[in-house]
């Protein structure tokens, strides 16, 4: 027997999967405002920056937010997208977006629904989510786009992701991806691009720096794994390249505030790498899923100065994987991995 819905039941639509990918974020613009609105968002995440709040805040609010945004605004300008009006992570996570989208159509079909978002500005996690439960996705696949977990980065969207659940009547059943650090086909998409970027050269640099986002050192003393998960990124990607250790590092970039932070700095390592003789280097950043401020402006800009006035000759930055094949497909690879038991 076949029962019938009330006429006044709300409509119910077929249920679908979604798997939502995940990045760090983007201001809106490089205007004052924007900025302001990002960084606030940003720094004021516990996960970020851990200091009680009666001694943060008022610093973040009354200094941090009053000078940061100018500086921050025009470090963003030096890299933005005028023609889409966004910066290079956003342009990038679309094209991203759209062509795992058609690879994971290919293999599922069309009741996988495949959508990004931010953890800090837009588009929100909270939109997004609200998103795919409207077109009746009942189970969600959460993707935070670090291929190494950090409390810093997986957790807090992992984080931010669970308080959007708690706002709905009924909750999707949710599985998190996680952290891909040491996947082949991610090892080997960025072999690839290191051995596409050294055939291009008339000669070889005599070092390979892998430089991942810093975090003060006290987090790894915490229990926090993203030091030895960023270490085992390089060794694997040296084995996978078939190299002698001397060959490749691994430093952290983009400290801030007064704790020592994870160590070798990449900005001092470039610098002494020059003073040591080693005057052709490549440089890449592995702990990025996409170029954005950290890659394009402080490797591409900040770092490299910091190398060439120490006497470094020959700079060569290789980007993010980006959308590049190898690196879509080894990341359609973890979603179908982890779609196991949703899908057949």
């Amino acid at each position: 027997m076949i029962m019938q819905k009330p006429a006044d039941h709300p409509a119910v639509k077929p249920e679908k999967i979604g798997v939502l990918l995940a990045n760090l974020g983007t201001p809106d613009g490089t205007d004052y405002w924007s900025m302001r609105r990002y960084l606030g968002e940003f720094l004021s995440d516990k996960r970020v920056i851990d200091y009680p709040s009666w001694k943060w805040q008022p610093l973040l609010q009354l200094i941090i937010l009053t000078k940061r945004p100018f500086s921050s605004g025009a470090a963003y300008r030096s890299i933005w997208n005028e023609a889409a009006n966004e910066s290079p992570l956003m342009t990038i996570t679309k094209d991203q977006t759209a062509a795992i989208a058609t690879e994971i159509g290919a293999r599922h079909g069309d009741d996988v629904i495949v959508d990004f978002c931010m953890r800090y500005g837009n588009p929100s996690t909270k939109s997004k989510v609200q998103a795919l439960i409207d077109q009746g996705c009942r189970k969600i696949l959460f993707f935070p786009l670090y291929p190494q977990y950090a409390g810093a980065t997986s957790a807090t969207a992992n984080d931010q992701f669970f308080r959007v659940l708690m706002e709905q009547k009924w909750q999707p059943t949710a599985r998190i991806v996680p952290p891909y650090f040491e996947e082949p086909g991610y090892i080997d998409a960025l072999a690839q691009s290191v051995e596409r970027a050294y055939a291009a050269m008339d000669h070889q640099p005599d070092i390979l720096v892998c430089s991942y986002h810093g975090l003060p050192k006290r987090y790894l003393m915490e229990g926090d794994p993203y030091h030895c998960q960023c270490q085992k990124t390089t060794r694997l990607l040296q084995e996978r390249l078939g190299w002698p250790q001397e060959k490749i590092a691994t430093t952290f970039q983009s400290q801030f505030g007064p704790e020592d932070w994870l160590r070798p700095y990449t900005v001092e390592a470039v610098a002494d790498m020059a003073r040591e003789g080693k005057k052709r280097i490549a440089i890449m950043a592995p702990a990025f899923s996409a170029d954005c401020i950290e890659t394009l402006e402080e490797i591409n800009e900040e770092i490299r100065e910091s190398f060439e006035h120490a006497g470094g000759e020959s700079f060569t930055y290789i980007p993010c994987l980006n959308d590049d094949a190898a690196h879509v497909t080894a990341l359609c690879d973890v979603i179908t991995a982890n779609l196991k038991g949703w899908i057949d």
